[in-house]
């Protein structure tokens, strides 16, 4: 079995380390931010960066270790970055309208949105 150079496996470990750490500040900002209008942005960046750095570490450690360039990785965070910001804007509008149904103070509708 062989074995990837010293220099990559630190590399591939502090960007796992990096990822790891996003996640914890994601986990953190579900926590300690109140609303749900507050809680959709920095978890989802978070999660992101850490899902990205994680491919990154994926594909620098198996080319490395293959000696060809391996790419397999980068389909998760090419679909997670397709449909983050559908999902996101799905969920904003469905909280937008529950909270207008229930009477909270949001902001109003745009001239030509449907009530």
């Amino acid at each position: 079995m062989s074995t990837a150079p010293a220099w990559v496996e630190f590399f591939v470990a502090a960007l796992l380390v990096v990822a790891g750490l996003l996640s914890v500040v994601a986990a953190l900002g579900l926590v300690r931010l109140r609303s749900f209008f507050q809680r959709m942005h920095p978890p989802a960046l978070a999660s992101t960066c850490a899902t990205w750095a994680v491919a990154v570490a994926s594909t620098v450690f198996f080319s490395e270790l293959d000696g060809d360039l391996r790419l397999q990785a980068w389909l998760i965070p090419m679909l997670l970055s397709i449909t983050s910001p559908v999902t996101a804007v799905l969920l904003a509008r469905t909280a937008l309208f529950r909270a207008r149904q229930h009477g909270d103070e949001v902001p109003e509708p745009l001239p030509g949105d449907a009530p």
